[in-house]
């Protein structure tokens, strides 16, 4: 929407599970440099990209963020970086900011979100980094786009990153915690999942996990659904049924692109274990129901 109301046309290239291997981890599902490359003209502005990503969890490596660079570069292209989820990564992923890569800074807007730094989704404070010229412009936008700011919310925040410069680093620092509690718990849905049959996308960063649902075998002959994609179908299925809530991971692609996904729902393990066991119990009896 954003970009149609500045007289823009989105056109997307969606990552897709690599050919020919078995798709265990986010890692396995790629972004195909060819179509990527066969999708700019000369009326081509700007590359948006979201690493961590959500919903798959994928970190972009840094030869993956290269060849995006390499196109900016070559096409004079900006480059929106989405990376709210940066400071969440496993298993030794590690986060690269492409606005790091050579001739990138001066062309990169890097998004960032307090809530997902913080834990604090509800308080709606984000920022934008990049070069003083590309801030200069976004500050116009800015100041006629906003009527007034969540001052409070922004002072917590600022006190937050001041806390975690004296940490950083440190096992205390947050940064450091929250990654390490959410891995027990991506473990847990993961060995959950498995146990019923179904198999996880080990996400490597992110608070969230996509299965592929379609061994899956439930009614879902409703009538107020059936024009709608499947995996939107099974999740107002298993929510009204079973109690357990899941988002439909079709909904993150366009609708050229949704059909090829719509076998995959996403769940959320930044949960309370009390939370994660329910969900465990919902699926297991499902299951021997089955």
């Amino acid at each position: 929407p954003m970009a149609l109301m500045a007289g823009g046309n989105a056109v997307y290239v969606p990552l897709r599970p690599k050919k020919g291997s078995a798709v265990l981890s986010s890692g396995d599902w790629v972004l195909s440099a060819e179509e990527l490359t066969s999708k700019i003209t000369p009326r081509t502005k700007a590359i948006v990209i979201n690493t961590p990503n959500n919903p798959l969890g994928k970190v972009y490596q840094l030869e993956e963020l290269q060849m995006i660079a390499d196109l900016c570069v070559k096409h004079d292209l900006l480059c929106f970086s989405d990376e709210v989820y940066e400071w969440l990564t496993y298993d030794g992923a590690k986060h690269v900011k492409i606005a790091s890569l050579p001739g990138m800074w001066e062309r990169t807007v890097t998004i960032g979100s307090a809530g997902k730094t913080f834990s604090a989704t509800g308080w709606k404070v984000g920022w934008a980094i990049s070069s003083g010229n590309i801030i200069k412009h976004m500050k116009v936008v800015h100041q006629n786009s906003v009527y007034h700011c969540a001052t409070a919310a922004q002072e917590a925040v600022a006190c937050g990153f001041e806390t975690e410069f004296e940490l950083f680093g440190t096992p205390e620092s947050y940064f450091h915690q929250l990654p390490a509690m959410l891995h027990h718990k991506r473990q847990k849905l993961a060995s959950c999942l498995q146990s019923v049959g179904l198999q996880p996308i080990m996400p490597e960063g992110g608070y969230f996990m996509i299965t592929d649902i379609s061994s899956v075998k439930c009614d879902l002959n409703d009538e107020s659904t059936k024009y709608e994609p499947y995996d939107f179908r099974f999740v107002k299925w298993l929510t009204k049924e079973k109690g357990l809530a899941t988002i439909p991971v079709s909904a993150f692609f366009s609708p050229e692109h949704s059909k090829e996904f719509d076998k995959y729902i996403r769940f959320c393990f930044v949960k309370e274990n009390a939370t994660l066991d329910a969900a465990e119990n919902i699926l297991k009896k499902w299951n021997q129901r089955e």
